[in-house]
């Protein structure tokens, strides 16, 4: 099942609405209906006119969270970079990058951008707010104006937030690039992500001793935002210089499509492989894993064919490409392995743990 819902595009770019967003906007409608002035509308009557007014204030502000991530994706697309998509989730909105620039300015300039936008958002929003209500005082009456204050409020804290100097905030990226201007990336994401683990821990103690427990909610997100950077970081330098055909298995061991599951269970009990392409002759029809085989009830094995259950969207990369970018695909599709086709033939295959054993090799 898709878990996003694709509903245009804005530059080129794909926007997406993740099915956590369709969940979230409902919430953020109601809390502004509970909430009373000046940051929701209770006490605004009739009733449908509070939740009207709740659900446009909830939905202007994930179009400012569109701009803020559209405000990343621009400055990425002019530096060359690969936009694959913007994602609206729960918790806000995700662009999906090719790669990000290693230069350091470009890449403090392109993360700068969003939380700019979000505090120039703000800032406009209050001081139209602010002159109107200078301007006629009565207006303090009209729940209208409520949505100003509230979209510049909370722009102006989403811009704040986003500049905090830790992963996966846009803070920590401007940090990292301060420093990568000073030493290699690797340290620079290194010294970045230590800073943003130590902060995380001084924002759980302080929500400890506060009382508070989105605190160190938020200090968990942020430590292993970090972490995650810093591992992702290492993966992708320590990659980055070896090519997919130095490291992948030449030696293919395909399947027939007319093999039957039960058959193709023995099969994979001998080789000790998890997966298989799926080859009719010289064509590439497939590729079967072993979670497709426990989808088959086991009485139905015997009957059933490998191309019943295969998987027939075959995701490759020529054996020139990058193991970083390999490791890259894998890990964004959520699949243990990708097929190495060089002018529609097949030559290879590449595995999840082919590129975590050539890691631990360059660790060591």
């Amino acid at each position: 099942m898709k878990s996003s819902l694709g509903i245009g595009r804005v530059m080129g770019i794909p926007i997406k609405l993740h099915i956590t967003f369709l969940l979230v906007l409902p919430m953020f409608a109601y809390v502004f209906a509970i909430n009373p002035q000046p940051f929701g509308f209770a006490g605004v009557e009739p009733p449908l006119t509070r939740y009207a007014f709740s659900a446009l204030a909830a939905i202007l502000l994930f179009v400012s969270i569109l701009l803020h991530e559209l405000a990343h994706s621009y400055l990425a697309k002019s530096y060359g970079v690969k936009i694959e998509g913007i994602t609206l989730f729960l918790f806000g909105g995700v662009s999906a990058m090719e790669e990000m620039p290693r230069k350091p300015g470009q890449e403090a300039k392109m993360a700068f951008a969003g939380p700019l936008t979000s505090l120039i958002i703000g800032t406009v929003c209050l001081l139209i707010y602010k002159y109107l209500i200078s301007f006629n005082p009565t207006f303090l009456q009209n729940p209208a104006y409520l949505i100003l204050w509230i979209l510049g409020s909370m722009n102006l804290v989403l811009g704040i937030f986003n500049l905090l100097p830790a992963f996966p905030m846009d803070g920590g990226r401007v940090l990292r690039s301060f420093y990568a201007m000073r030493m290699s990336y690797v340290k620079a994401t290194q010294s970045a992500a230590s800073v943003g683990k130590f902060f995380a821990i001084l924002l759980a103690i302080f929500g400890i001793i506060v009382g508070n427990l989105w605190f160190p909610l938020i200090a968990l997100f942020i430590y292993v935002g970090a972490s995650e950077e810093e591992k992702s970081t290492q993966a992708e330098v320590a990659l980055e210089n070896i090519l997919v055909k130095d490291i992948m298995t030449k030696d293919v061991v395909p399947v027939s499509p007319s093999m039957s599951v039960d058959d193709l269970v023995q099969f994979i009990f001998h080789k000790k492989h998890m997966g298989y392409p799926v080859m009719d002759g010289d064509h590439l029809k497939g590729v079967v894993t072993l979670t497709d085989i426990e989808r088959v009830p086991y009485q139905d094995r015997y009957a059933a064919r490998v191309s019943d259950i295969m998987t027939k969207n075959i995701i490759s990369v020529p054996s020139t490409a990058r193991a970083s970018d390999a490791l890259k695909l894998i890990s964004s599709k959520n699949i243990g392995r990708v097929m190495v086709v060089d002018n529609g033939s097949l030559v290879g295959i590449l595995s999840r743990t082919d590129l975590v054993r050539i890691l631990r090799l360059r660790s060591e």
